[in-house]
């Protein structure tokens, strides 16, 4: 059922927050109290004239319009307990209470609150006595130019004095005139760039807000008097990322956290005015609610529904409810302000060109407008806001700029410039690019320089470089041929490229470009002639480039081909640091009689010769990348079958064999009918493209060996036989047509310089459907393989089960310092097999319930001490386990004994660590006991929690040295550290089915092969703990 809506107030925010609820499908309709002309009737949202300073006239509008829901936008009304007395009515209502609010009503309190807690502010001092105050101002060693009065203010709430003189001014007038208030609070002037930091908070959870600037001067260039605000804009692009992180957990979270501590939680939204000074952060003020005009540049950014994240941060749910914002766009709020603002002004005047304006696609936002005969005129000091979103700041401000241009009154006061910090700075990056640019240009010509050798030594007959030339020249008579045809091709490495770059191994990849186009126009029986790259990445790198240059170099030098230089482009943004972009081109040349491709001249019992491939071609990497994310190996680990002595990474990354010297002259003796380079295709697929409609193929995989890392591969990613075939080349690199009767004789010559078998023949064609390609014997090929380690579990030897989905998780946790933000993080790869859906704890207020929510992750507190036994205490936590359907439970520092049921129903889903190595130490301080016995490594064990502990329940271990200057610190750190990346990789197992617990309490694993030791281990303990298998009467 939709609700009815109550916002009180009269201003932009108002009208903004009016405007943002009347969009949700729970809202039935939006009062405004009292209001203004735009929302006087607009949709679902009208004015109402309820007296609003009265509470329980407030209290009983509510009841007789069946209101739902109350957002409070005037400080002043907070700050006089309208939330209280509402909710003390019944009255769901949205705003923090009067004791909260005096973060922003009492500027004394706010000032002391921040002291106490130690969050950095401006010096300051409080008053009651204008003569004590002025004398403060003159005396004191920094400038204390600042005025605030106590409590919210109209007009001039604040002064900023210009001199010394000018503070002692305001204070007497604000203090013997008691215009505001009988005390004021003298602050230090800090220098530096102002902005405003909003979040939504329930008093435990915090959920940030872009960072909005606003501007407070009259006029452009931010000069003329102070106001309430000319306009603002978000977000801001001086705060950087990282920054913007510290804010919120020093500041905004520090802040709700130290509230709640008092005894006063701070429920809705909180503004922070802060100040990056030289020395740091500085909080200059707070206000209890959204700002104006922050409010009309933050809320158009909102992608959530806004009623939603209302009701979750008054239910204290806003953990499961985190909004979102648009991440690519840019909201710019001008105000347009009344004659004589923030003076005296005159009302009654016409606004017209309202209507332009919301044609040209802009929100504007009324404030002091009322209706007056049909017509909207101004009543008030600022009158509208009118607001642009788009992609990024200077276009937002120049359509904020054209509605302004539209809209019109007398004498309208308003700034051009709103962001002009923002887009100078943009501006400036913009000019910082085009120097970086042109020194990463000369960078670029002095490694072109350097390359030079390498690309004459590349050089063919015809051929032409000049390095810094325009162009490369190839003579194509001088090259050699009567009536040549050209050939080209362009490549590029895909995935390929992406492992390189995760290994950093850049010195083979030049080498593989150069390959695949080169066999690529081999099958045309072409000859490469020359060849180009073109090179892009996001900042150059010197060492990086200029090893991949002298890798196409020598590949060149070796196909016999000119490398005639290349394009290098940096493409500022695009690109992460240590990525690029790598594509190469090749021209060839064939005589026009010796063309090889012909697709009709394959014919039944011709034979297939096969070549062996020097690895993984073109085909499969994203696939490959997907395997290794599930798997327990990295790209560092040993490869299988290698006996350490060459990684995974070495092994995916060796470059594609380049067939054209040795294979040239057996194309163009007339003895081949066609030739397949398997590459991007697959095994099968690869053949077929060579074939005509009317035949088929039969190939015997017994007759030729397959590398050992397809047999892995094949295991891994769950691929079925035929899977295998289409997706990789299974140590085929290249495949031969040939007549029967000159198979023998082909093949012995092509012996002469490279391996190679007769694999199969062509044969009628099927019509199964299927593909046309069969490979008979391929599971005992790939058995045969098989490393050692593997041969009972070979592909194949059972139906393959397609993977399920994540296993949900829950974290149990007592306080801080835990493994919990490597699990999320962990959680969050797209290789995990596991989801974190639930943090339990049984101490409120603790870090890790905050990290939790800020991770989006539902948090659950159960304190054990409201519980008359422990059996009473894990019933319940099962149930909250049952109800997020949990599968797996990870005890992070979790420091309460579960009990037998509980732990009999979970026996093989609970996973704790242990901060030492076999056989675990029970008793007191585990770091004290290794260093007192000498030990030379010590570690961390992760292992399934049973009833009672076992030697054999072991999932994973991470070993750490003891170094001879160690303490008890030092070394707990290093194996905490050791902690957080033992269980990731435990759980990693477990979830994904590698490891389970039989039985009889003793862990199994699915593959032998995974070993205990995952990651690298430190050079100075793995001869002592390599394979670390413990038995039940080891000693460390």
């Amino acid at each position: 059922m939709a609700d009815r809506v109550l916002v009180i107030g009269s201003g932009g925010r108002e009208h903004a927050l009016a405007w943002k609820l009347a969009q949700s499908p729970h809202v039935k309709h939006v009062f405004v109290a009292p209001g203004n002309a735009g929302t006087a009737d607009d949709g679902k949202i009208s004015n109402s004239a309820v007296l609003v300073s009265n509470h329980t006239i407030v209290t009983q509008f509510c009841k007789d319009h069946n209101i739902g829901l109350v957002l409070v936008g005037q400080e002043a009304l907070l700050a006089a307990g309208i939330v209280d007395d509402l909710r003390a009515a019944g009255v769901r209502c949205f705003g923090p209470s009067a004791k909260a609010a005096q973060l922003a009503s009492n500027t004394s309190f706010a000032k002391a609150f921040l002291d106490r807690h130690g969050i950095p502010t401006a010096r300051w001092k409080a008053f009651n006595n204008p003569q004590e105050a002025c004398r403060f101002i003159i005396s004191t060693d920094f400038p204390a130019r600042v005025v605030r009065a106590r409590g919210p203010a109209a007009r001039k709430e604040v002064t900023i004095a210009a001199s010394k003189e000018e503070a002692c001014r305001a204070v007497q007038e604000i203090m013997q005139d008691r215009m505001f208030g009988e005390m004021v609070v003298i602050e230090e002037l800090l220098q530096g760039e102002e902005l405003s930091c909003l979040c939504f908070t329930d008093g435990v959870t915090v959920a940030s807000m872009p960072p909005a600037q606003a501007h407070k001067r009259l006029l452009d260039g931010d000069q003329g008097p102070n106001t309430g605000g000319m306009g603002a804009y978000c977000p801001v692009p001086q705060v950087p990322e990282v920054l913007l992180e510290k804010i919120n957990d020093a500041v905004l979270q520090h802040v709700v956290d130290s509230m709640r501590q008092e005894g006063t939680a701070y429920v809705g939204v909180l503004q922070t005015g802060l100040m990056l000074t030289k020395d740091g952060v500085k909080i200059l003020n707070f206000k209890c609610q959204f700002g104006d005009p922050q409010c009309q540049v933050i809320l158009p950014l909102l992608k959530n529904d806004f009623y939603e994240v209302i009701q979750a941060t008054i239910d204290g749910k806003l953990c499961s409810f985190m909004p979102a914002w648009s991440e690519n766009s840019t909201a710019v709020c001008v105000v347009m302000a009344s004659p004589g603002y923030p003076g005296d002004y005159d009302k009654g005047m016409e606004v017209t060109g309202l209507l332009q304006a919301k044609e040209l696609g802009l929100q504007v936002f009324h404030a002091g407008t009322t209706l007056k005969d049909g017509k909207v005129v101004t009543s008030g000091g600022r009158v509208l806001s009118i607001t642009a979103v788009k992609e990024d700041l200077m276009k937002a401000l120049g359509e904020a700029n054209r509605g302004v241009a539209v809209i019109r009154f007398k004498g309208a006061t308003y700034r051009k410039d709103i962001g002009h910090r923002g887009i100078r700075l943009l501006k400036q990056s913009l000019s910082l690019i085009y120097k970086e640019r042109y020194v990463e240009t000369l960078t670029s010509d002095v490694l072109f320089h350097q390359l030079e050798t390498s690309i004459v030594s590349g050089t063919r007959s015809g051929s032409h470089s000049e390095v810094g030339g325009f162009a490369g020249f190839f003579d194509l008579k001088a090259s050699g041929y009567d009536d040549p045809i050209l050939v080209s091709q362009t490549k590029g490495l895909g995935a390929k490229l992406q492992i390189a770059q995760v290994c950093k191994r850049h010195d083979t990849i030049g080498q593989d470009l150069v390959a695949i186009c080169v066999n690529d126009i081999l099958a045309q029986g072409a000859e490469p002639l020359f060849f180009l790259s073109y090179f892009t990445c996001g900042k150059l790198d010197v060492e990086v480039t200029e090893t991949i240059k002298e890798g196409i170099a020598e590949a060149c030098r070796n196909a016999g081909c000119a490398f005639l230089g290349g394009e290098m482009t940096e493409v500022t943004g695009m690109y992460s640091s240590g990525e690029y972009d790598l594509a190469g081109f090749v021209v060839g040349a064939v005589e026009r009689g010796q063309m090889l491709l012909r697709l009709q001249r394959a014919d039944e019992e011709d034979m297939l010769i096969g070549l062996p491939s020097s690895g993984i071609h073109g085909r499969g990497f994203s696939i490959i990348r997907k395997i290794l994310l599930m798997s327990s190996l990295h790209y560092s680990s040993p490869a299988p079958g290698s006996c350490g002595d060459k990684t995974l990474g070495d092994t995916l990354l060796t470059p594609a064999k380049m067939y054209s010297p040795s294979l040239l002259p057996v194309l163009r003796s007339g003895h081949v009918k066609a030739f397949a380079f398997i590459a991007e295709e697959g095994l099968l697929e690869g053949i077929s493209r060579i074939l005509p409609e009317h035949v088929s193929a039969v190939l015997d995989a017994l007759s030729w060996k397959i590398p050992e890392i397809f047999c892995w591969l094949g295991k891994e990613g769950n691929l079925s036989a035929e899977e295998m075939a289409q997706t990789f080349n299974c140590g085929i690199g290249a495949v031969l047509v040939v007549q029967k009767d000159l198979a023998q004789h082909v093949l012995k010559d092509i012996q002469r310089h490279e391996e190679a078998w007769l694999i199969g023949k062509i044969v009628a064609p099927c019509h199964t459907g299927g593909s046309r390609i069969e490979v008979e014997n391929i599971l005992e090929a790939l058995q045969l393989s098989s490393p050692q380690h593997l041969l009972n579990n070979t592909v194949g030897e059972s139906q393959h089960q397609p993977r399920k989905n994540k296993v949900k998780v829950a974290v149990l946790v007592s306080g801080t310092g835990t493994n919990l933000a490597a699990l999320i993080s962990y959680a969050k790869e797209p290789g995990s097999c596991a989801q974190v859906v639930l943090v339990i704890s049984n101490k409120s207020g603790v870090e890790e319930l905050r990290n939790a929510a800020r991770a989006g992750i539902p948090t659950r507190v159960i304190d054990h001490k409201l519980y008359g036994s422990r059996s009473e205490f894990d019933s319940t936590i099962d149930q909250v386990l049952e109800e997020f359907a949990v599968e797996l439970i990870c005890l992070s520092g979790f420091m309460r004994i579960l009990s037998s049921p509980f732990l009999r129903k979970w026996k093989g889903k609970i996973l704790n660590a242990s901060p030492s190595l076999f056989p675990p130490i029970k008793d007191g301080n585990a770091h004290q006991q290794a260093l007192q016995s000498g030990f030379k490594v010590t570690g961390c064990t992760i292992h399934f929690v049973l009833e009672e502990s076992s030697p054999k329940a072991v999932i994973h271990q991470e070993p750490v040295s003891v170094k001879v200057d160690d303490t008890e610190e030092t070394l707990s750190e290093r194996v905490k550290e050791a902690e957080c990346r033992a269980f990731p990789i435990a759980l990693q197992l477990v979830a994904s089915g590698a490891v389970q617990l039989g039985a009889d309490g003793k862990t199994y694993w699915k593959h032998e092969s995974q070993s205990l030791g995952l990651q690298e281990e430190k050079r100075d303990c793995a001869s002592s703990l390599v394979a670390l298998e413990p038995q039940e009467n080891d000693v460390v």
